[in-house]
């Protein structure tokens, strides 16, 4: 006779995580529990909870990467314990840090002499970087005024309406007036013409992209340096620009080479980018790269020594980890000029494959441009029916993550959706989201209009979803007797 026994919740040899009692209780949402849970329990816990997050691959709102290689994972882990702001204990991730600094300056036609460092510095994101850029022109502005002995009190930046949140936030952090050029029909980026217009001798710097969030476009930062020179010059002041290459700093030197927005143009006194988007690296590094030594008021660099050794330090956070400064380096060092061409380009014929998938449905305006960051923002020709937020809700059936919005001001009734295109996404994937929606367009034409109210309008459309259904099911009856099969129902 086989003996049992009952095994107690300490039992050893009971070693499942589903077989415990850690999964019959909800866990603690606000408060710290009072006791431990093994190690795999936690794990198996929260690992499940993360199931119901979208596919970073499929999401194709954000521009941050998603994909590298195992090699450098294998770097990221092995550094994940180092803290960079330790730069006495780990001299070669600063030094690394430094090339990067160096490598994107001469990237972006810094004007350096052959054994000259250049002057920049690993931020967070491109948002720590815009705000440090922005707080070297305001001191810098603040300074010449007080020399000057005029008032300081009100500075301002002019940028388009198109501009990224971060621009926003400094501009309330740091009591800057933000000056807007707003947008209209078929224009969606900042004016230069009207930019210059709004300059006085209150502008700290005019803010121009390369690569607008909305749309992908470049603004001419050229001709805003042409007009601004021009006001300069009439005016006697010295209004430099800073350029927000978020973006397109790692684009239009690949693409675009011979595009001038960068140092080449004189008044162009700092520059960022974000090596998290088309630098090819996880989330969580951006550079700022400054023209030259004088443009970054020393005042604003914080010296200490607390740490073993004298540390020049100009950022807005402190410690920091050192994964990322080096996964960048590995990405400069591994792919080359030549690498980054080949997956931008690759990037850029992606684009057109998806933008002449949906020009052929018939159903959609092409709002980007085919030169700029390799994205493509559309939107329904036909909005009677249905709109772009329904367009985008039901690709998330599909597993897909696209995002509608509506443009800012002056063209706020304008609304797109926005596929970016990064290095993980293939060619047969773009074919698969043209083909994905067009099913969602079908799906919408059998649905009654959105504006529909009331019970009738509920009852019109789960009549037409009831619809669909029975015909999909008699097209599959139909299908097996015409091959000979039988169907059955159990």
């Amino acid at each position: 006779m086989a003996l049992s026994r009952i095994a107690s919740e300490t039992d050893v040899t009971i070693q499942h995580t589903f077989a415990s009692r850690y999964v019959r209780d909800s866990l603690p949402r606000f408060r710290m529990p009072a006791n431990s849970i093994p190690k795999e329990a936690a794990y198996q816990i929260i690992n499940d909870e993360l199931m119901l997050d979208g596919n970073p691959r499929l999401n194709l709102a954000s521009f941050v990467t998603t994909w590298m290689e195992p090699e450098c994972d294998k770097l990221i882990m092995a550094a994940v314990n180092k803290n960079y702001v330790d730069m006495d204990e780990y001299p070669v991730t600063t030094e690394l840090q430094n090339r990067c600094v160096n490598m994107i300056a001469h990237l972006f036609n810094a004007p350096l002499g052959e054994s000259e460092a250049a002057v920049g510095v690993g931020t967070v994101g491109s948002s720590e970087a815009i705000m440090l850029a922005g707080l070297a022109f305001k001191r810098k502005w603040q300074n010449k005024r007080k020399a000057e002995g005029k008032p300081y009190d009100k500075p301002n930046i002019v940028t388009g309406a198109n501009v990224q949140v971060c621009w926003e936030k400094f501009a309330r952090y740091f009591e800057v007036e933000l000056k807007e050029v707003k947008l209209r029909d078929d224009y969606f980026v900042m004016d230069p013409h009207k930019a210059v217009d709004m300059v006085d001798e209150n502008t700290i710097c005019v803010a121009a992209i390369l690569g607008s969030t909305l749309n992908g476009e470049f603004e001419d930062v050229k001709l805003l340096n042409d007009l601004l020179t021009q006001k300069n010059k009439e005016t006697g002041w010295d209004t430099p620009i800073h350029v927000d290459a978020a973006s397109g700093g790692f684009i239009a030197p690949f693409l675009y080479p011979d595009l001038k927005w960068d140092f080449r143009l004189p008044l162009v006194k700092s520059i960022n980018v974000s090596g998290h988007k088309y630098g090819l690296v996880y989330a969580g590094i951006g550079w700022v790269i400054w023209r030259s030594k004088e443009d970054l008021p020393e005042e604003l660099i914080f010296h200490i020594n607390y740490l073993g050794t004298d540390q020049p330090t100009f950022t807005l956070n402190f410690s920091k980890g050192s994964s990322q400064v080096i996964a960048q380096y590995y990405q400069l060092i591994r792919l080359g000029y030549e690498g980054y061409k080949n997956i931008i380009e690759n990037c850029q014929e992606n684009a057109m494959v998806l933008k002449n998938g949906l020009e052929k449905t018939g159903r959609f305006n092409i709002v980007s441009k085919d030169n700029g960051v390799p994205l493509v923002a559309f939107s329904l020709k036909d909005r009677s029916q249905h709109d772009e937020f329904e367009v985008s809700d039901f690709l998330r059936r599909y597993g897909w993550i696209v995002p509608a919005y509506t443009m800012p001001p002056d063209a706020q009734h304008v609304t797109v959706l926005r596929v970016v295109i990064r290095e993980d996404f293939s060619r047969t994937l773009a074919e698969r989201l043209v083909h994905d929606i067009e099913r969602v367009l079908h799906e919408l034409d059998a649905l009654p209009p959105k504006n529909g109210t009331g019970e009738e309008a509920k009852r019109a459309r789960e009549m037409k979803i009831q619809r669909s259904v029975t015909d999909a099911l008699k097209k599959m009856v139909l299908a097996s007797k015409a091959k000979g099969k039988t169907t059955g129902v159990c």
